[in-house]
């Protein structure tokens, strides 16, 4: 009966080579971006802004490399995983390690590492300037056109709270500083920078990401972060900037008003966004023949976000506060830019 099924085999010499070519032809996501960006491009700004440069000695243990810290961030915002499933899957995952250059023993950092690196890239501002030399290369490699932008926006949810309503009132009248100062503990898992809103019938609970995209690349050249019950209009003066002069605009009927049209004439940009009907003030058939032309420009943004909810496994996060937010939404539009890079070059 032992010899009724196939054997499994025993470790060869070279069977970590095999497994590495056997992940190669099944098609491994990181390989393919590996292949066509040096990590290296961000050691400067990583090094600059996270380095101890005062140390006086070489005494204690010392840091692990910061662009494998980093790299461990895209891995996270790729397969949305958290601290402790991320140290579990580089131990655990042949295509984690090659990616990250360790060999099987290598030391792994832990948990409380890939936590404290986060920390320090949000408390420093640094994922803003990774986002940005991020895109002057690209724009260097020719990939950003400039020959028209969309702006959308998505919903990016967190845990929700469970808080009484008199505490509710008190965040949304922005006091939550002032609740469970009692309880310190209490207090450092409670977020009072997210908010609640309804859309199409759907209730949302945390932060909203808005995007002003390259029309023709689908490439992320701006994000700006809010809490969700920013309407997605009022922050179009934040994405727009003196580059977009004489380019079309993209959006949908959501960035149609007075104020929006009078922030997109400053800029001097054309206006292609979606005309919205009234009350007693319905389309005319030429608005929506000229909507449904306008449609199939500004729904590559669609792509974009479809590419965050299945390949990047959701636009969920579990973080505390505005600026970890930031942070992480931060990185999600890198790590996305990152792999759309790699589609452009394949």
């Amino acid at each position: 009966m032992g010899n009724a099924y196939k054997s499994q085999g025993k470790k060869g010499l070279f069977d970590e080579h095999f497994s590495t070519t056997h992940l190669s032809n099944m098609g491994n996501p990181l390989e393919s971006i590996s292949n066509v960006i040096d990590f290296e491009l961000f050691r400067s700004v990583l090094e600059s802004r996270l380095l101890n440069t005062f140390r006086k000695n070489n005494a204690g243990a010392k840091p692990f490399d910061v662009v494998m810290m980093f790299k461990i961030l895209i891995l996270q915002r790729y397969y949305n995983l958290g601290d402790r499933q991320v140290e579990y899957q580089i131990v655990d995952r042949t295509s984690f390690k090659k990616f990250l250059g360790l060999e099987t023993g290598d030391k792994v950092p832990d948990e409380k590492t890939v936590w404290s690196f986060r920390e320090r890239l949000t408390q420093s501002g640094t994922v803003e300037d990774l986002f940005e030399l991020f895109v002057f290369h690209l724009n260097q490699k020719g990939l950003i056109f400039n020959e028209g932008q969309i702006i959308d926006a998505s919903f990016t949810e967190i845990p929700r709270q469970r808080n009484t309503r008199e505490e509710n009132k008190i965040i949304k009248d922005e006091s939550g500083d002032d609740l469970w100062n009692d309880n310190p503990n209490k207090k450092s898992h409670k977020d009072i920078d997210a908010r609640w809103t309804k859309k199409n019938g759907d209730t949302f609970y945390g932060y909203k990401n808005h995007v002003k995209v390259d029309a023709k690349s689908k490439i992320i050249g701006t994000y700006y972060v809010s809490d969700a019950s920013v309407h997605d209009s009022q922050v179009l003066d934040l994405l727009l900037t003196e580059k977009d002069q004489d380019q079309n605009i993209f959006a949908d009927s959501a960035y149609t008003g007075p104020v929006q049209e009078g922030t997109i004439s400053e800029h001097k940009m054309i206006n292609n966004v979606h005309e919205k009907g009234y009350k007693n003030k319905p389309l005319t058939e030429e608005q929506k023949s000229n909507n449904t032309i306008k449609s199939k420009t500004r729904a590559r943004v669609e792509h974009i976000f479809g590419f965050m909810e299945r390949s990047m496994n959701g636009m969920y996060i579990w973080s505390v506060g505005m600026p970890r937010a930031t942070a992480i939404i931060g990185l999600m539009n890198l790590t996305y830019n990152i792999f759309r890079y790699e589609q452009l070059v394949r």
